[in-house]
């Protein structure tokens, strides 16, 4: 949930229209956009505002007072249709990169708009999206973080550059002292709130102009000459960093269409990279996109008979363009603002809002249904009784790991496996292949537990099949003593498959992570459903598992297989 502020005034001049006063009378219309409203006084402003408190937290284009109004404009005005963003022409700013960049904060992204007129009520609307989106969508100016500055005062072209700790000093915005990069992270409030993003790198990001004016150091802080917006301001620079070239570019059109909203026009700049696929970047992109949606599939969903043109009509109201495709679909624009917009369901969404779902008969469902256990959870779970009957203790472990683990400390040459895009800690990093790593890091951390210890897991593993990622139960157990060996892992193994009604066969397996020789492929008929072997002595080290340790792993959906054909 979001609560943004914004001033009724403000609101109904970016609306064209008068907003009730009455709240009740208020929230009916703001429930069209899933928000509810408060009054408030600000001691800040001055003046009475309204408290917004957003239920859906995948809009942020809900996250100002010209993302509001745009949104409810549709509904006060039902032909409206989708709102139209144009690049009205080239800034002349151009952005070149330093190389060194990539490793480090790799992407910027540049807008410029021109003649607005900004009041206070605007600017502090603005202020207030950029906070939600870096902290937010920007994952606390991790992935993204924004800048404003007043264009009139840069000279172009721009270099997002690279500095020391020592080598740069510029006054940040807020202040009159001037500082160094160092400095600012020591003595700025912004320097030490977001200091360790930067901190790790012997160099850190800066952004120059061809005079050598320093307009930031992203993500900290800008400066305070040329990143000061007032209501003197009337052409802007908006610039994005980051980390995830998607992120940067959504933040920017963001904050660049609240600016349009606000009468500006707005003007592309040119980003150059010494590194990546794409050397050379114009933004922003203020595109919209096409989705096929089958009218069956909208009357289906919501459970009401509409024609093609109400279907339409609420289409505009909910801001989309639509067109007939064929017979049977609909041609649906989707806003540039929209990035909540995954799969036509979210579309039918937006079309039962405009409708009204109060006006929506609601109905039991035809075909009453019973609840059970999905076969295959009520086998793991005998799997589970099975292993606590053979003298397991059952763990749970992260589904995260990261290759160390996985393969490393597992003697194994790394193998293809589903990484995080954006990760948020070190130790986990990807979705895990396989179980027993998980297992000998249980054993890692309890090697001053008494012996004998005998562990398993049943649980998901992730693997990758060409481009295909398919996620398969597992179930893996480690036997771990003075005297444990392939033996006993062995018998173990027989007993389990016993209990299943099932009979395996091994054959001989070259595996890293077990001794040779005492390594094989687990079949039952004519598929190899697992492995099992003694552990490698130098995976025990690895681990700082002291004692032989046995293992198996099988594929649990597999046997579940095996059994129902057995």
């Amino acid at each position: 949930m979001v609560t943004i502020t914004v001033e009724q005034r403000d609101l109904e001049e970016l609306l064209g229209a008068k907003l009730p006063t009455d709240i009740d009378a208020l929230n009916e219309i703001f429930s069209q956009i899933k928000c509810e409203a408060t009054r408030t006084f600000s001691e800040e402003s001055g003046v009475e505002e309204l408290s917004l408190e957003n239920k859906d937290t995948n809009r942020p284009d809900l996250w100002s007072p010209e993302g509001i109004a745009r949104a409810l404009r549709g509904f006060l005005e039902p032909q409206a249709g989708p709102e139209g963003y144009a690049v009205a022409g080239r800034s002349g700013v151009v952005i070149s990169v330093d190389p060194r960049l990539e490793k480090i904060r790799p992407f910027i992204a540049c807008s410029v708009v021109k003649n607005l007129k900004l009041s206070d009520a605007a600017i502090r609307g603005l202020m207030h999206l950029q906070d939600r989106l870096d902290e937010s969508y920007g994952r606390g100016r991790r992935r993204s973080s924004i800048g404003l500055y007043e264009f009139d005062l840069i000279a172009p072209p721009l270099r997002y550059a690279v500095a020391g700790p020592d080598e740069v000093s510029f006054v940040p915005l807020g202040t009159n002292e001037r500082m160094s990069l160092k400095e600012i992270l020591v003595r700025h409030p912004k320097g030490i709130e977001y200091g360790h993003i930067v901190e790790p790198n012997p160099l850190w990001p800066i952004l120059l102009d061809s005079k050598n004016n320093v307009l930031s150091f992203p993500p900290i802080i800008n400066s305070n000459d040329l990143g000061r917006i007032t209501p003197q301001t009337h052409n802007v620079l908006v610039e994005v960093t980051g980390t995830t070239l998607d992120v940067v570019l959504n933040a920017l059109m963001m904050v660049t269409i609240s600016l349009a909203d606000r009468g500006g026009r707005v003007y592309s700049s040119t980003v150059h990279y010494p590194y990546g696929k794409r050397r050379r970047a114009v933004t922003p992109t203020l595109k919209t996109r096409h989705v096929r949606v089958g009218l069956d599939y909208v009357r289906n969903m919501l459970g009401i008979d509409l024609t093609v043109g109400q279907t339409v009509r609420l289409l505009r109201k909910a801001r989309f363009g639509a067109s007939k495709a064929s017979r049977t679909a609909l041609d649906v624009i989707v806003p540039c603002s929209r990035l909540d917009i995954m799969h036509p369901v979210d579309i039918v969404e937006d079309i039962g809002i405009a409708y009204g779902l109060n006006r929506i008969k609601p109905r039991w469902p035809p075909h009453p249904t019973v609840g059970a256990i999905a076969p295959q959870q009520e086998f793991n779970d005998m799997l589970r009784e099975l292993m606590l009957g053979l003298g397991f203790q059952e763990v749970l472990t992260f589904t995260l790991s990261n290759p160390d683990k996985l393969f490393t400390r597992m003697n194994l040459s790394p193998l293809s496996i589903v990484d995080l895009q954006n990760p948020r800690v070190q130790t986990l990093t990807c979705l895990r292949s396989w179980l027993i790593p998980s297992l000998m890091e249980i054993l890692s951390a309890n090697v001053h537990v008494g012996y004998p210890q005998r562990v398993f897991e049943t649980g998901d593993c992730i693997t990758r099949n060409g481009s295909r990622v398919e996620e398969v139960t597992k179930l893996a157990g480690v036997t771990c003593h003075a005297s444990a060996s392939f033996t006993e892992a062995r018998a173990s193994l027989d007993a389990l498959l016993s209990n299943l009604g099932l009979s395996a066969r091994v054959t001989e397996l070259e595996h890293g992570s077990f001794v040779e020789g005492r390594a094989a492929a687990v079949w039952v008929g004519e598929k190899q459903v697992g492995i099992m072997g003694e552990i490698h002595p130098q995976v025990l080290e690895n681990w700082g598992v002291q004692n032989p340790a046995g293992a198996f792993e099988l594929n649990a959906q597999m046997l579940h297989v095996a059994t129902t054909n057995h």
